[in-house]
């Protein structure tokens, strides 16, 4: 394992807390000696993860489309910045760079970012681990609708172990250099060529 993207809202959220996460998890990936790749902002939660791994001496790479550098100020100190043309292409060199993803606390585009990736894996394109790190409880109510939708039918349980849930940064970041992926047979299946 090289490098974890991270999720990460581009506001700082209400909470000190978000921030101090933010920080911690930055650090224990370069204590670790994992690289950083990320949405390349320097605002809110994205800002702050990336200052902090530039101050640690960590990688950090962002990658972020043409169209948000007005509205998410591009960070200009990163080790590498992408440019790509779509939030598509965002969401797919994040991956082909990425050998793991945790979620900071985040809105609509974390949400997005975090539910993509793990319907990759959900689907099998990908066998890299997903976490979140539940500061101060922030993911409980996805949490639960995951379970939720898991008792309606629409999400097989051995799915809902493809989230790793932790509270505590060494325990995730330790979860996710540990992953296995879990066995699970996939509902999809290929079809054969049209004639």
């Amino acid at each position: 394992m090289q490098r974890i993207c991270v999720f990460a809202g581009s506001n700082p959220g209400n909470r000190p807390e978000y921030r101090e996460a933010a920080r911690a998890l930055a650090k224990e990936l370069v204590a670790c000696g994992l690289g950083v790749v990320y949405g390349g902002g320097s605002v809110g939660l994205m800002g702050v993860l990336a200052d902090t791994v530039l101050e640690c001496g960590g990688e950090i790479i962002g990658v972020l489309p043409r169209g948000l550098f007005r509205q998410e100020v591009a960070h200009t100190y990163l080790t590498a910045l992408h440019e790509v043309g779509s939030m598509h292409e965002r969401k797919a060199l994040m991956s082909d760079l990425s050998d793991g993803f945790i979620a900071l606390p985040g809105g609509f585009g974390t949400f997005d970012e975090l539910f993509e990736i793990t319907t990759w894996a959900q689907i099998g394109l990908h066998h890299k681990p997903i976490g979140l790190l539940n500061v101060a409880h922030y993911f409980d109510p996805l949490l639960a609708l995951v379970e939720h939708a898991s008792v309606e039918g629409f999400i097989a349980s051995s799915h809902s172990r493809l989230l790793l849930v932790q509270e505590n940064v060494s325990e995730l970041v330790a979860g996710m250099i540990s992953y296995t992926s879990p066995a699970y047979e996939s509902k999809w299946v290929e079809l054969p060529p049209e004639r």
